[in-house]
């Protein structure tokens, strides 16, 4: 039997292959970090689709905690930035709906990690972008083993792994708006009579007073209320006993908090182009506060050389709150006569002779109604999977199949709060309304699911088949409507194949075709009666690696054959969701990577870098929604799909001596549409003036830092990200226009000690 077979050694379950060695057939015991669903760099030069792994270095080079930023750097993704500091990012590949990431499956250690992937994947949680050692991005035919959402792609964020032996880490930087950011952890694995014990402990805060600035009020003084709190710790142990079969234990907890006095609402055009970091008094409310805790027990076993399994059990809990101006209530109308409710995003584009404005900014005397939209969610469940190896005649294989049960719910339990306010903006008096009493629901889905790949080996050529099945039972429970409750079972199939050729050692070209699922949530099931999400998604690429360079050009198609819409984006909606249709993505990424110091052999290293992506989006018939709290509403035949820029443009290099070493980065993105009407002025397709609605700007960014090692381990650093100080509209959503972060500098240090 051969096992040296180029995608064995280090293809889509790299650390599973280490595996076919026994422990005690090498002189150094073998350290399995985890589950990943690429590797590392060289592994993903094998990969018979569109890959791309950014390692640890790449996210410490600039000090990153930005998952928007840490993305860049892949071609294909497309992102919606919010925030400005990555904390609810909305992440696409490949054209699919950017909101909340929803779209795509999200794991960390091949976990899944949204609060509830299939009953809500809106990621309102996300891991912190600075405590991973790294992030793989998975697309085309390859993600079949993954799911539930695989009509654009995977993205796996990578812990730090218990390392092979002693070491201590530690870096803090301080920087604008008062940022302090500390990751340090310390792990080593040992050896013993009865195995190898390993261990690691971690610890990582965020914090910073924000960016924006809040309109005062004669009750109301905190104008700086506009930051967050982060903190992410975590512990890993693992047991290798010294037996003849290799076994592995690892076990993993972590916890995450953040509060964050973030908002939902945006400003008027014009108050934009003058102050972006502006917020209006009305949103001094605003706050969300959410808690997160779980991990997993993976068990790993080679019972022979050819054969690899592993068993992984998981549990997560999240719960939040966040309490974000609703609508405002009892404005008086522009006639003079009466009063009326306005939805914010219109209240933002004028409407009533912009008396809805002047409420927003405390001018006028209304009622500002703020939603606690109190939720709680878990997900659990095991999943197996094994890699059998095994040659039929001249043909080498790698057999890889896999069955998971998964079950998760989200349970909303919400209230309004209406506090009344004078003409100066003073709040003269609060109402709290009963605990459940606005939202009372909750959706569950079970989820079984099996996948079977077969890798085969002919010479030069590679053809990897693969097919996914999942069956789901999802409860839908709304208290408030008892009538609506109810059941529903749905049966997903994908599959696909791919077809590979290495020229050589350094070039290699591949092709593939998979049909693609998403499903919908257990209240898009059960009362809109809509099935999953589908897809055919096709593929053509070629890599190249040599020496110094690298490089990856892929050609993409994907064909939605009934994108499923979702009306509440701003979290008013009427929460139902409409089968938009058919939509095509077709495009080209590209992504290189020359270091000139390597290839001339100089004495410091010249790293470049270039990712880039064409995606071309169209609309295939006419949307039916007109809820504007959906991107999707107004939508006509032959638009673009909103939020997915037609060009986006990383590129960047850096100079790296024996003593010190700078980068620079710098990141173009095109304008887009903010909605699916395709219109470039805040009015929908209703004719309403809509805040909600345009375009976005198209924007160059550029980032730099630099590090001067003082001793051996010891690091100090800097940098500025957005050194231009460029202003720019980055999203419509969820009410009115949204800045990026501005100039942003730091500085602090980094200890990297083996103990």
């Amino acid at each position: 039997m051969k096992n040296n077979n180029r995608l064995f050694k280090g293809g889509v379950l790299t650390a599973l292959a280490a595996l076919s060695v026994p422990a005690s057939a090498v002189e150094k015991p073998i350290i399995l970090d985890t589950v990943n669903i690429i590797g590392d760099a060289t592994a993903a030069k094998d990969i018979p689709a569109s890959a791309q792994v950014i390692s640890t270095e790449q996210i410490r080079d600039q000090s990153y905690s930005d998952i928007n930023r840490i993305l860049r750097r892949a071609p294909g993704v497309n992102i919606r930035e919010e925030d400005g500091f990555g904390l609810f990012p909305n992440i696409s590949f490949r054209g699919v709906d950017t909101t909340r990431s929803a779209k795509i499956t999200v794991m960390e250690d091949g976990v899944l990690t949204a609060p509830a992937s299939y009953s809500a994947p809106a990621a309102y949680f996300n891991p912190a972008g600075g405590r991973m050692s790294g992030v793989e991005v998975l697309k085309g035919s390859s993600q079949i083993k993954y799911g539930p959402h695989i009509t654009g792609g995977v993205l796996n964020y990578l812990s730090t792994a218990i390392p092979d032996s002693g070491k201590a880490y530690l870096k803090t930087i301080y920087g604008s708006y008062n940022e302090v950011r500390t990751q340090g952890y310390v792990g080593d694995t040992v050896d013993t009579a009865q195995g190898r014990f390993g261990y690691l402990v971690e610890g990582f805060y965020r914090g910073s007073d924000g960016f924006k600035s809040i309109d005062t009020t004669p009750d109301f003084q905190n104008a700086d209320q506009t930051g967050f709190q982060q903190v992410e710790p975590m512990v890993r142990l693992s047991w290798e006993p010294n037996t003849d079969i290799y076994q592995k234990l690892e076990v993993k907890y972590g916890y995450s908090s953040m509060d964050a006095d973030e908002t939902y609402l945006g400003l008027s055009e014009a108050d934009f182009r003058n102050d972006p970091y502006r917020r209006y008094s009305a949103s001094r409310f605003d706050n969300i506060d959410s808690q997160r805790n779980g991990g997993f027990a993976r068990y790993f076993i080679s019972p022979t050389d050819n054969l690899d399994i592993v068993t992984t059990a998981y549990y997560n809990e999240f719960d939040r709150n966040w309490s974000k101006l609703n609508d405002i209530r009892n404005v008086p109308n522009a006639s003079g006569v009466g009063t009326q409710n306005m939805d914010l995003a219109n209240a933002l584009a004028g409407t009533n002779g912009g008396n809805g404005l002047a409420c927003l900014k405390g001018d006028l005397a209304c009622q500002l109604r703020v939603r606690d939209n109190n939720r709680s969610y878990y997900a659990g469940g095991v999943e197996t999977a094994a890699n059998y190896r095994f040659d039929v005649g001249s043909t080498q294989h790698e057999l890889n199949g896999g069955f998971r049960y998964h079950e998760d719910q989200e349970t909303r339990f919400q209230h309004d709060t209406t506090h009344r306010q004078a003409a100066n903006g003073t709040i003269t008096s609060t109402t709290v309304g009963a605990p459940g009493s606005q939202d009372d629901r909750s959706g569950l889905t079970n989820a079984y699911a099996f996948f079977l790949k077969d890798r085969i080996e002919l010479g030069k050529w590679g053809f990897t088949p693969g097919m996914r099945y999942e069956h789901l039972n999802q409860v839908y429970k709304n208290n408030l409507s008892p009538n609506t409750n109810g059941r529903s079972s749905l049966d997903m199939y994908a599959g696909g194949a791919s077809l590979d050729y290495r020229f050589n050692e350094d070039f290699m070209m591949f092709g593939s075709a998979h049909r693609g699922f998403s499903p919908p949530s257990p209240q898009n099931a059960v009362i809109d009666k809509l099935k999953e999400e589908s897809s055919n998604a096709y593929e053509l690429g070629g890599r190249y690696s040599h020496g110094a360079f690298s490089a990856e050009m892929t050609g993409f198609y994907t064909q939605f054959e009934n994108l499923l819409v979702v009306n509440n984006i701003g979290g008013a909606g009427t929460g139902q969701s409409e089968n938009f249709g058919a939509v095509d993505s077709r495009g080209v990424e590209m992504a290189m990577n020359f270091d000139a110091g390597k290839a001339f052999d100089w004495s410091f290293s010249n790293p470049y870098f270039l990712s880039f992506t064409y995606t071309d989006t169209e609309q295939l018939n006419n949307a039916t929604s007109t809820d504007a709290e959906s991107i999707f509403s107004y939508g006509k035949k032959g638009n673009k799909v909103p939020y997915i820029p037609e060009y986006a443009l990383s590129f960047g290099s850096g100079l790296h001596f024996n003593k010190w070493g700078v980068d620079v980065s710098g990141n173009y993105v095109g304008e887009t549409f903010t909605s699916a009407n395709n219109t470039g002025v805040q009015v929908n397709g209703a004719g309403t003036p809509d805040a909600r609605f345009g375009k976005t700007d198209d924007y160059v960014i550029a980032d730099v830092s630099a590090y001067y090692k003082v001793a051996k381990g010891i690091k100090i650093l800097g940098g500025v990200q957005n050194l231009a100080d460029e202003q720019y509209l980055v999203s419509r959503q969820p009410y009115g226009p949204r800045p990026g972060m501005p100039i942003f500098a730091y500085g602090g240090f980094e200890l990297d000690f083996d103990i």
